[in-house]
């Protein structure tokens, strides 16, 4: 019988972990408000506009050292500093909810789980920024995390925790639902505030940036789930205590969807810091089926690739940035010894040029002709010639495109090009074995493999060597696992 933990400590993957964004996730009732105030939920809003002043806030999160969870790490506090300053009659806060990064769950699971930590922490950015509305920008893909908050801004008016005068203090603030479409360039700041406007989701010219012009023309301030998450928090707990946990330069700790081949898949939060060989050997318990670790993909279509060589790397903003990847929002996919990194690339490429919104011509034509010569080296039609092109490029994609998903989409690229040229190289070559090859005088003509394969492509006479016919085979692996004496060859 299978032995229930008694805590989450018992759990092998749990004592490496801090939880702070995710600390009432699993934990209580998302559509009980009380459960969360037992939590100590709203104490930190009450305190700040009872005690403090709206410089006195925005201080705070900047002595924390707390950076957008988002993907590009801009310092929260300087954020909101920025917004605050300026002078208008309406300022606008945004929770940015629009998660769309293939195999990312972390902000859909706050949404899911603990509704109330990010209301109120637009509530206490609304007061720090001087905002009294507040717009959490969903995409219509989370049904579940829609209903939840729709019943915990519900609740927390009927509390009068968001509405007129809170808590006696004079301040005044709502928030409001926008659904999106599942556009992933509305994760973009600037796309995302077109989209609450009713345009379509495109990616403006900036400066203006939003602190200064932002939704309907008016000051905005844009954070995500998880940058929200952490700030009723850390005014909790104290900035200072915060700031202690993570690196000099990176501070708190980092949610991350542990996917791929990897035994424990899921949701950690680890503090800054923690290397990757933690990750992937202690928390996630090592690669399925025992085999050897080849890469880990972070940051999803904006990211890159880290190789064994840097599994050592502590996880924070400046180090991956130095060996050619990025935080992201928090996508982690560990990739093993049979995934072929061309095809990797690809996978990203197809997501990225289908979801460019077509503004700008680097991001809606390169990446298109970034995917086409990807498929054109993987169906084995591509030369040596088309690898400098390629590079050329993604290089070129990067400096010239508008925002943010353009600038990173070439990301997936130029990394497994840096770190696995030989992959390229065989395909550009014409050297890539493309289906799975039986040695001949390893083969025992057991049969097994023929038993097994979907396709019907494997020949031989019983106790005489196997044959596969490389044109039928569609590479599924089934043979590979059947055969009892190794005498089958990977791709």
């Amino acid at each position: 019988m299978a032995k229930v933990a008694k805590s989450l400590n018992e759990i092998k993957s749990f004592p490496k972990q801090t939880r702070i964004a995710l600390r009432n996730c699993g934990l209580i009732d998302p559509s009980n408000i009380d459960e969360y105030i037992a939590r100590d939920g709203y104490f930190a809003l009450g305190d700040i506009l009872k005690n403090k002043s709206p410089k006195d806030v925005v201080n705070e999160i900047k002595e924390s050292g707390l950076r957008g969870r988002g993907g590009g790490g801009f310092p929260t506090g300087l954020k909101w500093e920025l917004t605050a300053k300026e002078k208008s009659d309406r300022k606008y806060i945004i929770c940015n909810a629009d998660e769309g990064d293939p195999g990312a769950f972390m902000d859909r699971s706050i949404l899911e789980g603990d509704p109330h930590s990010v209301l109120e922490a637009m509530a206490i950015a609304g007061y720090a920024i001087g905002a009294n509305q507040g717009y959490v920008y969903v995409r219509i893909e989370y049904p579940r995390a829609i209903k939840r908050l729709k019943a915990a801004i519900k609740q927390a008016r009927e509390y009068e925790l968001l509405g007129e005068n809170i808590f006696g203090s004079g301040f005044s603030f709502n928030i409001d639902l926008r659904l999106g479409a599942g556009a992933f360039v509305c994760g973009e700041e600037t796309a995302l505030i077109a989209s609450i406007e009713g345009e379509r989701g495109m990616s403006r010219n900036k400066p203006p940036y939003p602190a200064q012009k932002g939704l309907w023309g008016y000051p905005t301030c844009i954070n995500n789930v998880e940058t929200l998450a952490n700030v009723s928090a850390i005014f909790n707990m104290g900035a200072k205590e915060f700031a202690k946990i993570g690196t000099e330069n990176s501070k708190g700790t980092k949610v991350f969807a542990l996917a791929g081949n990897i035994n424990n898949i899921g949701l950690i939060e680890v503090p800054m810091g923690t290397t990757l060989r933690e990750i992937v050997y202690d928390i996630g318990d090592g690669i399925d089926g025992g085999k050897a670790f080849k890469a880990v993909q972070t940051g999803g279509p904006s990211g890159g690739v880290i190789t064994e060589e840097h599994l050592d790397t502590p996880i924070d903003y400046e180090s991956l940035k130095e060996i050619g990847s990025m935080m992201g929002s928090g996508g982690m996919i560990i990739l093993d010894e049979d995934d072929d990194m061309v095809k990797i690339s690809k996978f990203y490429l197809d997501f990225t040029q289908d979801e460019s919104c077509g503004k700008c011509t680097p991001c809606r034509i390169g990446t298109k002709r970034l995917y086409e010569t990807l498929e054109k080296l993987i169906d084995m039609n591509g030369t040596p010639e088309d690898l400098e092109m390629l590079e050329y490029l993604a290089k070129s994609v990067q400096k010239t495109s508008l925002c943010g998903l353009g600038q990173s989409a070439p990301n997936p690229v130029l990394s497994t090009l840096k770190y696995f040229r030989d992959e390229y190289e065989a395909y550009a070559n014409r050297t890539k074995r493309t289906a799975y090859f039986i040695e001949e005088d390893v083969c025992i003509g057991c049969t097994k493999c023929a038993q097994v394969c979907p396709v019907d492509c494997i020949e031989g006479e019983v106790k005489k060597p196997h044959v596969i016919d490389p044109e039928e085979c569609i590479a599924c692996g089934a043979c590979y696992d059947v055969c009892p004496v190794d005498a089958i060859l990977k791709p």
